[in-house]
């Protein structure tokens, strides 16, 4: 299931990744299974993080940070250049309230 935002929720955590530091990088074999699982252990661990996309051609690295997204069940917060911000409540413990729609 698609997590989906408002105009208001993804402005809100645009503001709170700005201090984040990169978590994961998909490297040159691109989107694997074991790169999903760790992106999915990440964002129930975490909710919001960054990833960052290593393919030169922009197409490709939309398709990557799509085909994330959507095989994890995530949001896309924001994509600039080769990071993507990702949220995903967690199941057990939701650390970050969103501002309501």
């Amino acid at each position: 299931m698609q997590t989906v935002l408002t105009a208001a929720q993804t402005r809100f955590l645009r503001g709170q990744a700005h201090d984040l530091k990169a978590m994961l990088q998909v490297g040159g074999k691109g989107v694997t299974d074991a790169l999903l699982a760790e992106v999915d252990l990440a964002l129930e661990h975490h909710e919001l993080i960054k990833v960052k996309v290593g393919a030169e051609d922009r197409d490709a690295r939309d398709a990557m940070i799509g085909e994330i997204a959507e095989r994890t069940g995530a949001a896309l917060v924001q994509r600039i250049g080769h990071t993507a911000v990702l949220y995903r409540p967690s199941k057990d413990k939701r650390q970050i309230v969103l501002p309501r729609a």
